[in-house]
Order: structure tokens, then sequence, then C-alpha cells
């Protein structure tokens, strides 16, 4: 990635990130370059990795090479130092507090602003920033029913907006749209591209059909290494790819051409 290329825009730059279990290396050299303002997924079959990046970036797993977010380094912060920085995540499983209504969790999310002291003191009024996540994730309507109640889909725009309350600048979501109906999967995508622009927004996925209408930059692994990337288009043509995708995921890159 030359300089123009990332002048004038937040990027979060990975270099020969390696991480190892009993010797065993389930990310093994990866570089990325993940750039504010594009819908960047990560994509190949399950055990090539893509879990394991987002883990090491947002400090859950420890990790080798370099990873470096404005003037943060990842690799040596903790988990919640992390999050402070502006790097924020989901997982496969939806992790919302279900007995809480959906305001509650946006403004527990949101709880990284607040001053410590603060903390156990009520509220007198609902800040801005949680109405504007409401709005955004389209969820202003059922802000006072429990999380638990929720539909598939909107558990995970709730997610979504716990992020944005938290004022994450790099979102890593991962099988954000697994489970979810057509109608669903395409609401998600039109939110991510709404709120895309002033963040970097990275996408595990193995849904082929919401990679071909929403990805801007597709990252393939295999078995711990970037083994493709570039737009939809290039990937499809890539020999490696079509190589490494022979058989049990011919079908699927054929879902995407």
């Amino acid at each position: 990635m030359s300089a123009p290329d990332v002048l004038g825009r937040d990027y979060l730059e990975v270099r020969n990130l390696t991480v190892e279990f009993d010797g065993f290396k389930a990310v093994d050299g990866v570089d990325l370059t993940l750039l504010q303002g594009r819908l960047h997924f990560l994509i190949g079959p399950n055990g090539a990795g893509k879990t394991t990046v987002v883990d090491a970036l947002t400090g859950l797993v420890p990790a080798t090479g370099m990873a470096r977010y404005r003037d943060h380094d990842l690799l040596t912060s903790k988990s919640h130092q992390i999050v402070r920085a502006g790097i924020g995540r989901t997982f496969q499983t939806a992790t919302v507090f279900e007995r809480l209504s959906v305001l509650q969790n946006l403004d527990i999310a949101g709880g990284i602003h607040r001053k410590a002291w603060r903390m156990p003191f009520a509220r007198r009024a609902t800040p801005d920033y949680v109405e504007h996540a409401l709005e955004t994730i389209g969820l202003a309507d059922q802000r006072d029913r429990p999380a638990g109640v929720l539909a598939h889909g909107q558990k995970q725009w709730l997610e979504i907006g716990m992020l944005l309350v938290q004022d994450a600048k790099v979102m890593f979501l991962d099988e954000t749209v697994a489970g979810m109906s057509h109608e669903e999967r395409d609401a998600t995508g039109e939110l991510l591209r709404r709120i895309g622009s002033e963040r970097t927004t990275v996408v595990i996925e193995h849904d082929m059909d919401f990679v071909r209408n929403f990805a801007d930059v597709v990252t393939v692994m295999h078995a711990g290494k970037v083994l493709a990337e570039g737009t939809l288009a290039e990937i499809q043509s890539d020999e490696r790819v079509q190589d490494v995708y022979l058989g049990r995921a011919a079908t699927a890159m054929e879902g995407i051409a």
C-alpha cells in the first residue's frame, strides 16, 4: 500500500502477524493494511486463521509481529486499552445483556466515556450519542424492550450500536449476518455502508452473497496465511484461490461469480 493511498485516512497496519499455540502456527506471517472508509472482508475456510487474527488485534491472544493503529501498538496493549484506543469487535454469537433494555445495553457500552467517579450516579437524561446510535441502527422504537426478545438480526444491530457508542473507529465483525434473513442481511449491509465512511470496518464472513454485494476489498486466508487480496473480481480470477477452493469450497466461489 503506497503512501498516497493512505494519505488523509486512518488505517491499521499489520506486518508479519504470527500466533502460535503449542508450536502450531494458527496465524503465520500475515500482512494487512486496513483502511478507513472501506468494507474489508476476511474470507476463507474454517480454520484459516481469520478469527485468530482478530483475537490477536484485540488483545485476546498473544502474538508477535507488528500491529499499529495511530500511535497504539496493539500487540503490547491489554484488551481494555485497545477498546479505549477506538477498536471494538463483535463475536459470532451476540453478547448483549438480554434482561436489560436496548437503551440500557447502549448506555452501559457507552460507559467508556464516563468518569469513574460518576459511574454510580443515575443519568438525568439519555446521552445524545446513545440517541444517535438508536436511530442509526434502527432500534429507536425498541429502546425499552429487553434485548433478549429482539429478533436475531436486531441483536446483531444492537451489538454494532454498542460499538458506535464506544466511538469505535475500527470495527471487527465476526460473521455478523450468520442466520439472518435475506432482508436482514441487506439491512445490515446498508447499515455498514452508512457508518463505514468514518471507520475502518473488517468483516469475517462465509456468506458469499453478502460478500459479493457489499465488499470493497476481500482478503482470502488459508492455513494461517494471506492467500490473496483485492477486489472481488480480482479474487475470483486468482488461480491460487481457485486451486484452494476446489472441491468443497468450489461451489462457494461459484456463488460469487
